[in-house]
C-alpha cells in the first residue's frame, strides 16, 4: 500500500463498527478526491458510500480498475499506430497506485530511439512507470501514463496538457542522461572496466566482485571439463567469464542496475569482443524471474552455474543463509535459475560435487553443515519448481528424495514414473516391491547373501530372477529401467512371500534371506523411492 492511512470507515449496515489500527479510530466518514468537492462526507450506510465513490470517479474493484487502465492504454497505443505489450507486474503496480486511473499518450524525440531498446523500456517502466509503446516488435517515440483524475469528455482529464508536459520533461531529461552515461562508457573498453570492479564488494569475506569475476573463471574450467561442449564453446566461456561482471562498474549499469548483463552484451560488441562472449555475457543472468528465457548458448549456461554455485556456496559459508523473508542477496532466485537451467539443458550434474567445486576456491572455510544446508536449500527450490509444474505431491517426493542431487535427472525420472503409477497393473508392481522394503526396513545392518544357504525353491527361484535384474545394464536414475528390471520379478516375489518364511529360527537362513530382499529392495538406490507413493 503506497500511502499512508489517513482515516478508517468501517459500517455493518447502518452500524458503525469502532476499532483502532495504525493510530487510527475507525468511524463514518471517508474522503474522496484531494482536489472534488465534498472533501469529506459521513456515510450512513454502504449505498450512500458506493454513490459517492461513483460521484467522484473512483473506482473501487481492482480488477475493474486493471480493466479500465487496459482499455484506456489499448484505444491510445492504437492511435498512435502502435500496440502495448503489457507488463503485468507494472500493471498491478500502477492499478494499486491510483483510484481515478485516465491514460494519457505523451511523446519523446525520435533521436533517442537509438539509444538500446532496454535502456529506453527500463527508464519507462521502472523509473516513472510508463507502459512504452511498440509497433512489429520496434519502439515507437510515444508512452502511456496514468494519472490519478477521473477521465473527463471520453478520453482526457482535467490539467491533461500539463500533466502531458511535465511527465515529457522528465522522461526528456533521463533519457539524455542516458545517452551521456553511454557515451561516457563507451570511451573505455569493457576490459578496462574490469579492473575497476575491485571497489565494488561483493561481501565482506567473499571479497570484492573482481575476486568473485576471477572464482567465477576457474569454476567455469572446472565445469567446462565436466560435459562435452566442444573446444570452442569452452573458449567464448572462458572469456565470457573473464569479462561477465565488468559492466557492473560502467556508469549507465551503476545508475540502472536492472541493466546488468544487457549493457554488457552491447558493450563487449563495442569492444570487439566475439558476438559469442557479448551473447554470454548477457546470457548468464538467464533467467531473471519466473518465466524468464534460459541461456541458448553453452558459454552462457557455464557462466551461470558458476556464477550462482559461487554465490550460494559462499554466502551459506558466510553463515548467510536465507531467513524468513529475508534474502538480500536473491539466493532463492540464484538456486532457482540454477535449477531451471540444468533441467532447461536436460544436463546432469550432481550438486554435491559442484558446491564442492566452488567451497574449493572460496577465500573462506565451509563447514559440513553450511555444505549440507546449502544443498538441502537448493534441493528445496527443486522441489517446489515440481510442485508449481503440477507433478503429483508423491511423485515428487519420491524421486526428489533419490535423486534431488541431479534436478534434471530428477525431472525425468517425475515423467517416467508418472506414467508407470497410471498404468493398469501397477497396483501389483507397487505392492510388490513394498513387501520386501517393509520387512527389512527396520534393519540396519546389511546382510550377505550366501548362496549355500538358498534351500527352499521359491528362495533359489527369487534368487535366479534376482541376477538376471542386476545384470542388466541400466542408465543411472533411469526409472524405466529400473521398474522393467523389477517387472519379471514379481511373480517368484509373490511366490516367495507365500512359500517361505523370512523371520525363522535359525538366525543365519533368516539372515540371508532378509539379504535376499535387501538387494531387491537396493535396485531402487539413488533412482526412486517407492515408500514416498501412496499406496506403499
Amino acid at each position: 500500500f503506497s500511502r499512508p492511512i489517513r482515516w478508517l470507515l468501517a459500517i455493518h449496515g447502518e452500524e458503525p463498527v469502532p476499532f483502532r489500527y495504525a493510530g487510527l479510530t475507525s468511524g463514518q466518514r471517508t474522503r474522496g478526491l484531494r482536489y472534488q468537492e465534498p472533501a469529506e462526507i459521513k456515510v450512513s450506510d454502504p449505498k450512500v458510500y458506493f454513490q459517492f465513490l461513483d460521484e467522484q470517479g473512483i473506482i473501487l474493484d481492482q480488477d475493474q480498475r486493471r480493466t479500465a487502465i487496459e482499455s484506456q492504454m489499448a484505444m491510445l497505443a492504437a492511435g498512435a499506430g502502435g500496440e502495448i505489450t503489457v507488463d503485468h507486474a507494472l500493471l498491478t503496480e500502477v492499478t494499486n497506485l491510483v483510484e481515478s486511473p485516465t491514460a494519457l499518450l505523451g511523446e519523446f524525440d525520435r533521436s533517442h530511439l537509438q539509444l538500446p531498446r532496454e535502456v529506453l523500456v527500463s527508464v519507462m517502466k521502472k523509473h516513472q512507470r510508463y507502459f512504452p509503446i511498440e509497433r512489429d516488435g520496434e519502439l515507437l517515440p510515444y508512452f502511456i501514463t496514468i494519472a490519478n483524475k477521473p477521465t473527463q469528455n471520453g478520453n482526457s482529464c482535467q490539467g491533461a496538457d500539463t500533466i502531458i508536459a511535465g511527465n515529457e520533461h522528465v522522461i526528456r531529461a533521463r533519457f539524455t542522461d542516458a545517452e551521456y552515461f553511454i557515451r561516457e562508457d563507451q570511451k573505455k573498453t569493457l576490459e578496462a572496466f574490469r579492473a575497476d570492479l575491485n571497489t565494488l564488494t561483493f561481501q565482506i569475506q567473499l571479497g570484492s566482485m573482481l575476486e568473485k569475476s576471477q572464482r567465477i573463471e576457474k569454476l567455469v574450467e572446472i565445469f567446462a571439463k565436466q560435459f562435452d561442449f566442444g573446444d570452442i564453446d569452452v573458449k567464448v566461456a572462458k572469456r565470457a567469464a573473464h569479462l561477465c561482471k565488468a559492466d557492473l562498474a560502467t556508469n549507465m549499469v551503476v545508475e540502472m542496475t536492472s541493466l546488468q548483463g544487457v549493457m554488457g552484451r552491447y558493450y563487449a560488441i563495442g569492444s570487439n569482443e566475439l558476438p559469442e562472449v557479448a551473447e554470454a555475457i548477457y546470457e548468464h543472468y538467464l533467467p531473471r524471474f519466473a518465466g524468464d528465457e534460459t541461456p541458448i548458448s553453452t558459454a552462457g549456461l557455464l557462466v551461470g552455474l558458476a556464477d550462482r554455485f559461487d554465490t550460494l556456496a559462499g554466502l551459506f559459508a558466510a553463515g548467510l543463509a536465507p531467513t524468513g523473508n529475508k534474502d538480500p542477496y536473491a539466493q532463492r532466485r540464484a538456486a532457482l535459475g540454477l535449477v531451471q537451467n540444468l533441467i532447461a539443458w536436460d544436463l546432469d550434474l550432481d550438486l554435491r560435487s559442484a558446491i564442492h567445486s566452488a567451497e574449493d576456491n572460496l577465500p573462506i572455510p565451509t563447514s559440513a553443515q553450511a555444505e549440507e544446508a546449502c544443498i538441502n536449500f537448493i534441493i528445496e527450490r527443486l522441489r517446489n519448481l515440481l510442485l508449481e509444474q503440477d507433478w503429483r505431491y508423491d511423485v515428487v517426493e519420491a524421486v526428489v528424495s533419490a535423486q534431488g542431487n541431479n534436478p534434471a535427472g530428477a525431472v525425468r525420472a517425475a515423467a517416467q514414473l508418472t506414467h508407470w503409477t497410471s498404468r493398469s497393473d501397477w497396483h501389483m508392481i507397487l505392492p510388490a516391491f513394498s513387501r520386501c522394503v517393509r520387512i527389512t526396513r527396520s534393519t540396519d545392518q546389511t546382510y550377505v547373501v550366501n548362496p549355500d544357504l538358498l534351500v527352499e525353491p521359491a528362495e533359489l527361484d527369487l534368487h535366479s530372477t534376482l541376477l538376471t535384474a542386476e545384470a542388466i545394464e541400466r542408465k543411472p536414475g533411469a526409472i524405466d529401467d529400473f521398474l522393467k528390471a523389477f517387472f519379471p520379478m514379481i511373480p517368484a516375489i509373490d511366490q516367495f512371500f507365500d512359500e517361505v518364511l523370512v523371520m525363522v529360527d535359525d538366525e543365519a537362513i533368516q539372515r540371508n534371506r532378509l539379504g535376499l530382499l535387501q538387494r531387491i529392495a537396493a535396485l531402487a538406490n539413488d533412482v526412486v523411492d517407492l515408500s514416498r507413493l501412496e499406496g506403499f
